[in-house]
Parts: C-alpha cells; sequence; structure tokens
C-alpha cells in the first residue's frame, strides 16, 4: 500500500514533533524531511497547527474505528478483550511518535483540536469500558473507566519503556494488560 503525501506529512511531521517538540520544529522542516518545500505543505493543511491536530485526530478515529471493530467481531467479551489489548499493543509499539506528542505537545492543540480529539479517545475508552464490564461485574462505570485508563498508560508508556524485542514486549504487555484489567 503506497502512503500518501499528506500521510507522509503527518508521519514525518509526528516524528520530527516527538524528537524536537513542536516549537522547534517549522514547516521547513517538516517539508525538508519529506522532500517537498515548507510552503508546499500548505497544498495538504492549514498550516503546522493544523498537521499536529490532523496528526491525533486520525490516530484517533483509527483507534476507536478498529478497536470498535474488533470488539463487535469477536465471539465472546473474552477475545474482545484479547483483541482490544492486541490492537492497542500493535498502536503503542507502531506509533510512539504520536503517544509522545499526545502527552508532550496537548496544549499546542487548538480547542477545536482538543475537543474532537478528547471526544473520540472518550468513545474508544467507552468501548473499552463496555467490554471490561461484560467481564467484571463487580466494576461500576467509574472504576471499569480508571482501570482502563490506568491499562492505557501502561500500554503507552512503550516508547519511554520498550527494552526488549518486539515479539517480547508484545508478550510481556498483554499479560500485565490483561492481568490489570482482570485483576
Amino acid at each position: 500500500m503506497t502512503t500518501t503525501r499528506r500521510q507522509q506529512i503527518l508521519d514525518t511531521a509526528a516524528t520530527l514533533f516527538a524528537e524536537r517538540g513542536f516549537h522547534g520544529v517549522s514547516v521547513h522542516d517538516i517539508g525538508g524531511a519529506c522532500g517537498i518545500s515548507g510552503p508546499a505543505l500548505y497544498k495538504h493543511f492549514a498550516g503546522k497547527d493544523d498537521i499536529l491536530t490532523q496528526a491525533l485526530t486520525a490516530i484517533s478515529e483509527e483507534l476507536l474505528a478498529e478497536g470498535t471493530a474488533r470488539a463487535t467481531a469477536a465471539t465472546d467479551p473474552a477475545a474482545a478483550l484479547d483483541a482490544l489489548i492486541e490492537w492497542h499493543i500493535d498502536f503503542a509499539l507502531g506509533h510512539p511518535a504520536l503517544i509522545v506528542i499526545q502527552e508532550r505537545e496537548w496544549a499546542n492543540l487548538n480547542a477545536a483540536g482538543r475537543k474532537e480529539v478528547r471526544s473520540l479517545q472518550l468513545a474508544y475508552i467507552d468501548v473499552w469500558v463496555d467490554v471490561v464490564r461484560l467481564l467484571r461485574h463487580d466494576l461500576g462505570p467509574a472504576e471499569a473507566r480508571a482501570v482502563v485508563q490506568a491499562t492505557f498508560g501502561l500500554l503507552n508508556s512503550t516508547p519511554h519503556s520498550a527494552r526488549i524485542s518486539e515479539s517480547a514486549m508484545r508478550t510481556r504487555l498483554a499479560l500485565m494488560a490483561r492481568s490489570a484489567l482482570l485483576a
């Protein structure tokens, strides 16, 4: 599958923002890293702020869509949980730059971008909460949400903690996530 120029810009910008911070990167830096001029970015985005917003919105939409699809396709709640864990591990190991910019650059999103991303994130969390509550009848909605969000903290720590092979990390993360969610 070929990557579109727009996706190349988003991926490149995310990597640069994670490495240097949002304010440490110019449109010229992003363009240069993509092999185009900085001003050529304006064919795809309104500016650097829009690139940040679109990067975080796009991954939030993808997490929600794929998470929903996997949970819905599962044959039972345990299989749904395993599918969600596998999906989030794929995300965490495959997109460490997006995790870093989500946590570090949140304040650089405009109010509309923060609202849109947060809405998508909350919907994604709700997919997990629904599955967890099918397996954990002792948890109310608030407790289930807390368990899910704490587990996301564990899974999303991988850009800072992954020091073993990817295969070993996948196995370890899946065991820890399942244990945390069902403890």
